[in-house]
């Protein structure tokens, strides 16, 4: 008798390489809807793409690499957080600024200045080598230096190193890559908090890519007293029956 064909998913799993099917080496984002389909969490010892679903967002990218370094600080402490940085992604975007809104210790935070691309990338292999750092973070503007050959190199550094490497993209990225995972990240409504300033940092996220398992789409908030990501609650009422409806829907919703 024929043996069945495996399905899409046990296809997956065995092109998927060993370190990255590792359920004890991921970082858990404590959402079980999106842990679950990560098979556990962020898979550490790997690279992992972030880039913007608008030009304003670059700011909700930063904010979301920084909320899963302070994350994983937290969860491991006591090793560094690299953050790199070339000259024309400053000018283009801004410095790094308010870490310690993202919870990211300062003590912690080494930042990394350089004028080329190709010297942020051979940074960025160097730091994930290391494991005395728990995550490197590394912007880059022009993607057309960051090909499948140099996420290779970078893929095999972060499982040398075990730490978590996040590379930022400044526009969607269309080159095939090593990365474990790849996002599209927006800004998202927040709540104001009780005393009506701002609330906690709200992120529209989206998993377009996926070694592990199936894609995606969040909305998460980051609480950076707590080092925590939470599902936020609607910032808007939910809208009233139409008044077309049915009196059996109007009855059941007053019910």
């Amino acid at each position: 008798m024929a043996e069945p064909l495996p399905t899409l998913p046990d296809l997956r799993r065995m092109l998927t390489p060993g370190h990255l099917r590792d359920a004890a080496h991921r970082l858990a984002l404590g959402i079980p809807m999106i842990d679950d389909v990560l098979g556990g969490g962020l898979p550490l010892g790997a690279v992992h793409e972030l880039h913007p679903c608008r030009p304003l967002d670059h700011g909700a990218v930063s904010g979301f690499a920084g909320a899963l370094a302070a994350l994983l600080h937290n969860n491991k402490s006591g090793k560094q957080i690299v953050w790199i940085q070339h000259d024309y992604t400053a000018m283009e975007v801004g410095a790094l600024y308010g870490a310690e809104f993202f919870g990211l210790p300062l003590s912690s935070l080494v930042v990394v200045h350089v004028p080329r691309v190709i010297d942020a990338l051979w940074a960025l292999e160097e730091a994930l080598k290391c494991r005395a750092v728990d995550a490197v973070i590394a912007e880059i503007a022009e993607d057309g230096a960051v090909d499948l050959t140099a996420t290779r190199r970078l893929a095999l550094a972060a499982r040398d190193g075990g730490g978590l490497g996040l590379l930022l993209h400044h526009r969607p990225s269309v080159t095939s890559s090593a990365s474990a995972t790849r996002w599209e990240i927006a800004s998202a409504p927040g709540v104001r908090d009780a005393f009506g300033g701002l609330g906690r940092t709200t992120f529209a996220l989206s998993l377009i890519k996926n070694r592990c398992g199936p894609c995606g789409c969040w909305t998460l908030a980051w609480d950076y007293h707590e080092r925590a990501f939470f599902i936020p609650a609607l910032p808007l009422g939910v809208a009233q029956t139409a008044r077309d409806r049915s009196a059996r829907a109007r009855s059941a919703r007053a019910a």
